[in-house]
């Protein structure tokens, strides 16, 4: 099926199991949370203190949970919904597919305050793909994590940032924060991605599946990280 008819396609067959306005609702919020991914990918590297671009050009996977915002309950806990984009062809080939993630958990202390984050972590090593295709894993425990350099001070990057599995970025009203990530939990988003492509799917077969279509809502996010980190690395 294209990928101009996936979400079409759902819609329309999901009528049968929920009221059509509920529907259009849960696919218009799906569609804004894949643009929003493109705006804050985008945004976070467009600024000399934000994302290295060198650093976006040999990651394998990017995950983008945008508007990440406090649990109504628990001390530090905060929630989030985004999406993963690996490259294809085990590593070198271009951008993939979007699965659509969740990020729920751990104690996440914004150090400069603030109600809600942009997170954007780059998965640097094959261990942190396996740690992404499980259907949850814990950050810190499972996948190590470092707070990724910003700007050009790429050198100044510690020896455990750089062995990092997984680097992590944040922006707080504007501005780049520190976050403890470690204990959060990163899981696909099954339902989303149900209404995204109109079955059921395995976190790798969305994600390393390079004849995957990528579904039209995606496809401005795909393109930037073309753009921003072409198949040449």
């Amino acid at each position: 099926m294209s990928h101009r008819h996936l979400l079409v396609a759902l819609l329309l067959g999901a009528t049968a199991a929920a009221p059509a306005g509920a529907i259009e609702t849960e696919g218009r919020k799906e569609l804004d949370r894949l643009d929003r991914c493109r705006e804050v990918v985008e945004e976070m590297t467009s600024v000399k203190e934000g994302i290295p671009l060198d650093f976006l050009r040999k990651s394998e996977c990017v995950i983008v949970i945008p508007g990440l915002k406090k649990a109504a309950l628990g001390v530090g806990g905060r929630m989030g919904w985004g999406a993963a984009v690996c490259r294809t062809h085990h590593g070198i080939g271009p951008w993939g597919a979007p699965l659509m993630m969740s990020l729920k958990g751990g104690s996440i202390g914004v150090q400069i305050g603030g109600q809600s984050s942009d997170i954007v972590l780059l998965v640097m090593d094959p261990k942190g793909i396996d740690r992404l295709l499980s259907n949850k894993f814990t950050l810190g425990a499972d996948a190590t994590i470092a707070a990724g350099p910003v700007g050009r001070a790429v050198e100044a990057g510690t020896d455990a940032t750089l062995h990092a599995e997984i680097l992590s970025y944040s922006r707080s009203r504007g501005l780049f924060a520190g976050l403890s990530l470690e204990g959060a939990s990163l899981a696909q988003d099954k339902k989303a991605n149900l209404l995204i492509y109109g079955e059921a799917l395995s976190s790798r077969d969305v994600l390393l599946n390079p004849h995957r279509d990528i579904p039209s809502p995606a496809i401005g996010l795909v393109d930037t990280l073309e753009r921003l980190s072409p198949l040449s690395r």
